[in-house]
């Protein structure tokens, strides 16, 4: 519990100086402070599948961002590569989605939460949303992430949120996908 209130702190002071909070959104990640040490990438290989990436963290000017990379073979019943997040304490009651900065290769990519109630590795909500090659903002109301399986509530509980991913999914292709910021609203 210490460790998590501290990550907390350390989060809400970083965010502080960086200036980006509004008061109607919470920013969780805008990667300039060691990003490294929240973000992870994993592939399909953990299940027996064939896709390979990597994610970077890298700057454009002085504005840090995330770089995911990578193949996605869905051969081996595969067919994912992502970079997730766990949440050190779930959004506020009343927050209403999450909300990205992002821009790629012209692709449709996925954000997966994760909540207390989906406890095996291949339950999540997901929503979908497109990149183009210049800097967006993504709104994913929470309302538009669908459940991956029946053993799930219809609906997400915003309030046992525990990690946040960004992912390439579903069919094959070349992904490339930059992440500047990643928050709530």
């Amino acid at each position: 519990m210490r460790i998590l209130t501290r990550l907390a702190v350390a989060m809400m002071l970083t965010l502080a100086s960086v200036g980006t909070v509004l008061s109607e959104e919470m920013m969780i990640e805008d990667f300039q402070i060691q990003p490294e040490t929240r973000w992870r990438f994993f592939a399909d290989t953990v299940m027996g599948g064939v896709s390979s990436g990597q994610v970077q963290f890298a700057k454009d000017g002085d504005r840090s961002f995330a770089r995911m990379t990578g193949r996605v073979s869905t051969d081996n019943n595969g067919g994912f590569i992502q970079m997730q997040m766990d949440l050190p304490a779930p959004p506020p009651q009343g927050t209403t989605g999450v909300r990205l900065v992002v821009r790629g290769n012209d692709q449709r990519y996925f954000v997966h939460l994760r909540t207390r109630g989906t406890v095996l590795p291949w339950q999540y909500y997901q929503a979908g949303f497109h990149v183009t090659t210049n800097w967006s903002e993504v709104r994913l109301p929470f309302a538009a992430f669908a459940s991956s399986g029946a053993l799930l509530r219809d609906m997400l509980a915003e309030t046992s949120l525990r990690s946040v991913a960004i992912v390439a999914f579903g069919r094959d292709h070349m992904a490339e996908i930059d992440v500047r910021e990643v928050g709530f609203y």
